[in-house]
């Protein structure tokens, strides 16, 4: 239940962030809800792998090369779904940074704990 709960709250962010900014693009909330899953899927396979392989890249910028890394978690999410859009790199990055200060302010509101 609280898969199902973490993924409408994404979804919804994801809707919102797309009003708010206009380089975002998302047709529909189904779509939204495509895109929380394939994010939350991303992540848990993709991203650290990522992460283990520009690991020293990750060190010599203190950490903030995982900025980059999420921003090309939301690219390839853009790649895989056909009614979401990014329209530049920066554009996905603030989106990126957006998207995740909201998800820990609204879990940590909600009382849901990323385990």
């Amino acid at each position: 239940m609280k898969l199902l709960l973490r993924i409408l709250i994404t979804a919804a962010l994801v809707m919102g962030i797309s009003y708010l900014m206009k380089g975002v693009i998302v047709d529909e909330f189904t779509t939204a809800l495509t895109v929380a899953i394939v994010l939350g899927l991303l992540n848990f396979f993709v991203k650290p792998i990522l992460v283990l392989l520009t690991l020293p890249i990750t060190f010599f910028t203190l950490g903030l090369f995982l900025l980059v890394i999420n921003t090309i978690i939301i690219e390839l999410c853009d790649y895989f779904i056909d009614g979401f859009s990014i329209r530049s790199f920066w554009t996905a990055m603030i989106f990126s940074i957006i998207l995740s200060l909201s998800q820990s302010l609204v879990f940590q509101i909600t009382g849901e704990t990323k385990k």
